[in-house]
């Protein structure tokens, strides 16, 4: 790779550990049985696929004898992924990230870290780390209601973080940003506000399968107590939610669709435009739960057309503890108080009570205000860097993880969506999630087991956990290499010791 001087050849990479002429040969993975909970797929191929051949008849091409009755050739090793540069020229450097980073140089276990855990939450850069020990070593003050220099200079940082929530979400009015601690928190305000005006007897909310529980349990919630219908949009084999089924779902009483922007779990990232282009048809809203995709690739809510977005700071390299919910101005003006406090009001009295415009009425207390100069600093540092390289440079890393994943004999890789972030998702054969994951630590991998808060997701494909690696912008082709290092380590002494 790329020496942090610039030297070196910058499309150089380490020869991996596996697939090498050493390694043998690998048969080709079996795919596995279709899980009852997508049996709905058996009717055939979906309407944006092409066709595929009947497997049962089908003759794999490496089977099938060329002319002149030649025997078929042994298969080969399997051919390592083209590896993405570490430093393309004029785009993405991805060791200059990498030292802006100070968790990525420490060690774990005797080993330097390799951080795959970014699905659960991002690292920090010392941008923000610098940005929130500013604000209570020298800026520490409330804002909105001080008259004092500290007060006023709290105000515009804070103020500041929520254009730059704007700038970043591609909407030109920072009044449709309200703070809130995380995704959770706006999906809930979001269903108690506006669900509870809005939603009423046999409604109906559609929530895709592939949802984090944040964007599903807030809707039963609500439902329950509005007598309304929680309706789920299945899964594909690779997946994809089921656009056919989704069509069909679709109806007079849709009031609400709620769908992930990229699955913390698969990795899928759905055609959301589309999607809220036909929920629209019907007078539905659609909220979107971005906070997969926000660190991912470059997200524009006036080219969706979301009536709601959310975000968590957290995991787009800002701190815990803060996070966004955007919504369309008219939806937010018409939506009740969802708390009731400070901050939040005009004029108090006994007799009446007047609301302060939005989003003020929508953020009762005083806020998380160093949460949002941390923001801030993230989302400024993240604007500084060539977004669209980036993402690039995401893509060929997650195709490089995947293809190097493969070679693992025994792993089998939930979700291959096409698109998908770098949500690696997995299993190994004869392995227990929790103690696959609990023996990559001791090797100073962190990855994360369970069910990922998704278990709809996973019980789609008849799991009820696994181990996933999710990859962010400073990870590194040597990060996948460690992790497939140590999966065939773990194989080998499974291996040895059932021997």
């Amino acid at each position: 790779m790329t020496t942090p001087d610039g030297s070196g050849a910058g499309t150089a990479t380490a020869q991996p550990p596996w697939g090498s002429p050493q390694s043998g040969t690998l048969p080709p993975p079996e795919a596995p049985p279709l899980p009852a909970a997508l049996a709905h797929l058996a009717g055939g191929p979906r309407y944006w696929l092409p066709e595929q051949p009947d497997r049962e008849t089908a003759t794999p091409p490496s089977a099938a004898a060329p002319s002149g009755g030649t025997p078929p050739t042994a298969p080969t090793a399997p051919t390592p992924p083209a590896a993405p540069p570490a430093a393309p020229p004029g785009g993405f450097d991805v060791e200059a990230v990498r030292r802006d980073f100070p968790q990525l140089h420490r060690e774990v276990n005797g080993r330097l870290l390799v951080w795959l855990d970014n699905g659960a939450t991002t690292l920090k850069p010392r941008q923000v780390v610098e940005a929130v020990g500013e604000h209570y070593a020298m800026g520490t003050s409330n804002v909105h209601r001080g008259a004092h220099t500290l007060a006023k200079q709290a105000t515009q940082v804070y103020e500041e973080g929520r254009q730059a929530a704007a700038d970043l979400l591609g909407t030109p009015d920072q009044g449709e940003i309200v703070f809130v601690r995380g995704t959770t928190e706006a999906v809930n305000l979001v269903a108690q506000s506006w669900g509870r005006a809005n939603l009423g007897v046999g409604d109906e909310i559609l929530v895709s399968a592939a949802e984090h529980h944040s964007n599903l349990v807030p809707w039963q919630l609500i439902a329950a107590e509005r007598r309304a219908r929680i309706r789920p949009i299945p899964l594909l084999p690779d997946g994809q939610l089921d656009q056919d089924a989704y069509r069909d779902l679709l109806g007079s009483r849709t009031r609400m669709v709620a769908l992930t922007h990229a699955s913390n779990v698969l990795g899928t990232v759905p055609p959301v435009a589309e999607m809220t282009a036909l929920a629209h048809r019907y007078g539905a809203k659609v909220l979107v739960d971005g906070a997969q995709a926000v660190s991912h690739f470059p997200v524009d809510v006036t080219a969706l057309d979301a009536d709601f977005y959310a975000f968590s700071g957290h995991k787009i390299f800002a701190p815990t503890g803060i996070g966004v919910l955007f919504g369309k101005r008219e939806l937010l003006e018409a939506m009740p108080p969802w708390q009731g406090g400070g901050n939040m009001i005009d004029s108090v009295g006994f007799e009446e009570t007047t609301y302060a415009p939005v989003p003020h009425r929508l953020e009762a207390g005083t806020g998380h205000i160093a949460g949002v100069a941390g923001l801030r600093a993230a989302l400024q540092y993240l604007a500084a860097l060539d977004r669209e390289a980036a993402t690039a440079y995401e893509e060929q890393l997650t195709a490089y993880a995947m293809a190097a994943l493969a070679t693992v004999p025994g792993l089998r890789l939930i979700g291959n969506a096409p698109g998908k972030i770098g949500v690696l998702t997995f299993l190994l054969a004869g392995a227990d999630p929790m103690a696959l994951a609990g023996a990559l630590d001791q090797q100073g991998i962190a990855v994360r087991a369970g069910h990922h808060c998704a278990q709809p997701a996973l019980a789609a494909f008849g799991l009820q956990a696994a181990v996933r690696a999710s990859l962010a912008l400073y990870n590194t082709v040597e990060d996948v290499n460690s992790l497939v290092a140590a999966l065939q380590d773990v194989q080998a002494r499974s291996a040895a010791s059932a021997g």
